[in-house]
């Protein structure tokens, strides 16, 4: 279904040809701290994790509230910064950027979609989904206007174009929310709780979408609470403390939805 318009842009496919800083994977936290520090003192939120994603996994993230997860993510967007260690995807070492250099690397590199969407309230649909490519100076107007409303024809949203996203339901606004994070074609989508205000079906049509995206050489990390979606993934990392205490990669699919389960029955106690 996406095929068509996420071809040119995708990371290098297989884990045997390293990136320009010695990475064999699309995606690696190697020994990452992450302390925050206010007046009752420090907080360690993240504690020597190291992390690999290959290009085409379908990730989740669980743990329960605290555990760092949310941490975990921002150090692959660039949202937050470690305290030591090393973030590298592609080749970018992410850690080395400065801010403006994170913000532009971002913005053509990570899809980031929200639990709350984020989308601006004075600007259109339309208009949220072109405003990434017009920020990172991609494509032509006409294209961006073309490209904008194909996004939305595969959310089945066009005919809400020329609505502000107030008009929307949670479930559309999170629909345009996504066509956003694929403006600029990137090769990877960061979710942080999207089905987490949606009600189970609409939650449902929302990983078909991911699903449906990871089929077409996207790679996706969500953080998610939501245990019948975490068991549909291809590889579970439960966040603990602010360390990794177990991941799936090398485990069967059955496991992979045992092991999520568990962690998402410890999250909610």
């Amino acid at each position: 279904m996406f095929k068509r318009w996420f071809v040119h842009n995708n990371a290098k496919n297989t884990s045997t040809t390293a990136y320009h800083h010695g990475n064999d994977h699309l995606i690696e936290l190697r020994q990452v701290v992450k302390t925050y520090h206010n007046a009752a003192g420090g907080f360690t939120a993240l504690n020597d994790v190291s992390v690999s994603i290959d290009t085409g996994e379908f990730v989740a993230i669980i743990g329960k509230s605290g555990s760092g997860k949310s941490t975990l993510i921002n150090m692959v967007t660039g949202i937050d910064r470690p305290t030591s260690g090393d973030v590298l995807v592609g080749d970018t070492a992410v850690h080395l950027l400065n801010e403006g250099q994170i913000a532009s690397w971002r913005g053509r590199t990570i899809g980031v979609v929200f639990q709350f969407f984020q989308l601006l309230p004075v600007l259109t649909v339309l208009e949220n989904v072109i405003l990434p490519m017009h920020l990172c100076h991609r494509y032509t107007p006409q294209q961006r206007q073309e490209r904008a409303m194909h996004l939305l024809e595969q959310m089945e949203m066009t005919e809400h174009a020329h609505k502000l996203p107030a008009a929307l339901s949670g479930g559309q606004q999170q629909r345009v929310a996504i066509a956003r994070s694929l403006s600029n074609d990137p090769p990877i989508i960061v979710a942080d709780e999207p089905t987490g205000n949606l009600d189970s079906k609409t939650a449902d049509s929302i990983f078909d979408l991911f699903t449906n995206l990871v089929s077409n050489g996207k790679t996706i990390v969500m953080v998610t609470h939501d245990q019948d979606l975490a068991q549909r993934v291809t590889r579970a990392i439960v966040v603990a403390d602010g360390e990794i205490v177990d991941d799936t990669s090398d485990q069967s699919a059955d496991t992979t939805g045992d092991i999520a389960s568990s962690a998402l029955e410890v999250a909610r106690a």
